[in-house]
This record gives structure tokens, C-alpha cells and sequence, in this order.
């Protein structure tokens, strides 16, 4: 995991307005939320072998509950980790979690996997980030 420093970190948004502001820049809302807390993620890359680099923005919930536009977030540190999916395709599983579109939530074989490049990618992370800011003004 690469933190980054950027001036998203203490910025307040109700969660209607930034959240389409965030699905304009390619962020969806991550999958561990729940009333107080959550995530918005995006993939910077997704390389082979089930590999893929997320931005992910981390914020509280001050005000109200997730499921609610009125919800006011504060963010904190945003970072860039790297997923590595479970590729192996094994036995008859495979097929109906593939055929059934469930193969979508297995867990990575590694949700903290070590990066290359970090600057790299440190400053693409906070290069998107900048400009999801601007937008937020």
C-alpha cells in the first residue's frame, strides 16, 4: 500500500454530490462500506495474471448514514494498493461461479500485494486525485 499525500485528506462532501462527481472520474463505491464508513475505488491498471492497482478513497460518515445522498463524508488518506486475483480455474466451481457471474466476488489470493514502481505510481494516484479535488470546489 503506497499513501498519498494530497488535499483530499479532511475535505467534507454530501455523498450524492461526490459520488457522481467520483463515478464521472471512473470511482466506484467499494464493497466494505457500511453506514459510518467506506470507500471509493478505481483501477488505475489492470495487468496480467489477475493483477489489478486501485486508487482507493477512504472516508468516515459525520453525518447521517451511507445509503442517504445527505450523507456527509470526510475523507482521509488516500492510497493505491494492488489486488491479485485467484485466476486458477479449478473443477466445477469455476463453471457455475463463472456461468452465474459470482466469480466477481471471490476474494483476491492478495489484497495487499507488494508494488512496483511506487513513485510511479504514488504520483499517478495523486495525479487523479488532484484532479477529483478540482472538481469537488
Amino acid at each position: 500500500m503506497i499513501k498519498l499525500e494530497t488535499e483530499l485528506e479532511g475535505k467534507k462532501a454530501l455523498y450524492g454530490e461526490v459520488s457522481e462527481i467520483l463515478r464521472n472520474h471512473g470511482f466506484d463505491i467499494g464493497g466494505n462500506w457500511d453506514f459510518e464508513q467506506g470507500m471509493f475505488d478505481k483501477p488505475l491498471s489492470a495487468g496480467e495474471e489477475g493483477e489489478t492497482i486501485y486508487l482507493r478513497l477512504p472516508f468516515d460518515v459525520v453525518d447521517g448514514e451511507m445509503d442517504n445522498d445527505n450523507a456527509l463524508l470526510v475523507f482521509r488518506t488516500p492510497f493505491v494498493l494492488k489486488h491479485v486475483e485467484d485466476v486458477e480455474v479449478d473443477g466445477e466451481d469455476s463453471a457455475v461461479l463463472t456461468t452465474s457471474g459470482l466469480e466477481q466476488f471471490r476474494s483476491p489470493a492478495d489484497k495487499d500485494a507488494p508494488i512496483q514502481q511506487k513513485s510511479s505510481w504514488a504520483e499517478s494516484g495523486e495525479q487523479e486525485v488532484a484532479r477529483v479535488v478540482n472538481d469537488l470546489v
